[in-house]
């Protein structure tokens, strides 16, 4: 199995640097199987969005189509697959992929005004820690 660090994977989604994407296309073609850490999907989420400018039916399409590659094996698939849910009701891809590593908690706690869920989800969000 390998791994494929962010910029290959940019490389393959943007196209922009030709060669590179032939060199990662024959990456994906000739691997068996390609491990995918989180830390990658956010990774990936963040250059595609502050650098390349995409908006976020493009990086889901993007993230979607490298996980539905038929070598790709993700870490935790549920996790990416719930952020990825969430992200899409508009909310911030690192925390959609924090709350969705966070569910099965009691409860989740943060100072962070802005962290607004459009939809729902399975673990309480308290904006704000309790004081000692």
């Amino acid at each position: 199995m390998i791994v494929l660090d962010t910029n290959v994977w940019v490389r393959y989604v943007t196209n922009d640097d030709h060669l590179q994407a032939r060199r990662a296309l024959h990456l994906l073609e000739q691997a068996e199987a390609v491990f995918l850490p989180k830390t990658v999907v956010l990774e990936l989420e963040w250059v595609l969005r502050a650098v390349y400018g995409l908006n976020t039916a493009a990086i889901q399409r993007s993230l979607l189509h490298i996980l539905g590659l038929p070598m790709v094996i993700a870490e935790s698939p549920g996790q990416i697959a719930t952020a990825l849910g969430y992200h899409a009701q508009g909310f911030d891809f690192a925390d959609a992929l924090l709350l969705a590593a966070s569910e099965g908690e009691q409860t989740f706690y943060t100072f962070d005004k802005s962290f607004v869920l459009k939809g729902k989800h399975s673990v309480p969000v308290v904006k704000g820690v309790p004081a000692k």
